[in-house]
């Protein structure tokens, strides 16, 4: 079979399966079969498929017909013009956590100290310190991974699971990221006054919200990545209550907002200050960031 027929039939059978975008989704998969970019299945349309070609293309069908994600199924996903590799273990890295990236970029450079000035005003190269930045629940690592190489900060990544830990490791190591990953719940073990930026994704799904998720998202990413607990906002608190033990003065916390989660959150703040909350592109609460 070449190139050509096969998409035609794994786009008809995804279609038929109510795969969503089937088109693009047997491009990606039939691209993976072969260890290509989906742009030679364009440029080689008459390639005859190997018999291995043909059942990994197969698997993948019967895989993403199973619903299981297509970035599983690959073992990678795109996250802030960088490939991340995934699996089972973690959450899949999705666009609207770039705004998490955005406003703690933002918070950083507000904190980043400003380069001293030579006696004719030519700014000279700073000698201050280095900021510290902590990811906490790293997943992939997207989020931290993606701010040490944006901003250069030394950066500190907590996860609770040792599979996702190591994909997070994997994932800095792959794209030359200075984070030192480290196995523990919340910040417990991150050194009180180290931090000046925290960053989270936390949990944020109430557990009676279980069947309502695409069954995508249900059957194959980790619950601990998902559920916050009967309300979804018990990540949360945790994070909020032990931030200011592990910030420095004058620090950022910067959180992924659930949606509806915002007004919570809001709440646990008192007493905080420059609580900023940014929404997404669709004009929902996304990001909320605060100093204690």
């Amino acid at each position: 079979m070449t190139l050509h027929a096969a998409l035609l039939d794994g786009t008809r059978v995804l279609e038929e399966g109510g795969v969503a975008v089937p088109r693009l989704t047997a491009e990606v998969l039939l691209a993976n079969a072969l260890g290509r970019d989906r742009s030679y299945l364009f440029a080689h349309g008459e390639h005859e498929l190997t018999e291995l070609e043909w059942l990994h293309f197969g698997r993948y069908l019967h895989q993403r017909l199973q619903g299981m994600p297509t970035q599983y199924i690959t073992g990678r996903q795109e996250f802030y013009g960088r490939e991340f590799r995934v699996t089972p273990d973690v959450l899949i890295p999705r666009p609207e956590t770039e705004h998490v990236v955005e406003v703690a970029v933002r918070c950083w450079q507000a904190e980043a100290p400003a380069p001293p000035e030579s006696e004719v005003g030519q700014a000279l190269p700073s000698v201050n310190r280095a900021l510290r930045i902590l990811d906490i629940g790293a997943g992939s690592g997207a989020l931290g991974v993606t701010l040490a190489l944006e901003t250069g900060a030394e950066t500190w990544a907590t996860e609770i699971s040792p599979a996702a830990a190591a994909v997070a490791a994997r994932n800095a190591a792959a794209l030359g990221a200075r984070v030192h990953v480290v196995v523990g719940d919340v910040a417990a073990p991150i050194a009180a006054g180290s931090m000046d930026l925290i960053v989270s994704n936390p949990p944020y799904v109430p557990l009676d919200q279980r069947d309502g998720l695409q069954r995508e998202v249900r059957d194959f990413e980790p619950h601990t990545a998902l559920f916050g607990g009967p309300t979804g906002l018990e990540i949360y608190r945790r994070i909020v209550d032990d931030a200011p033990r592990v910030l420095r003065p004058g620090g950022w916390l910067v959180m992924e907002l659930g949606f509806s989660c915002v007004d919570g959150v809001r709440e646990m703040l008192g007493g905080w200050r420059e609580i900023e909350v940014t929404p997404d592109l669709a004009g929902i609460p996304r990001v909320i960031a605060a100093r204690p």
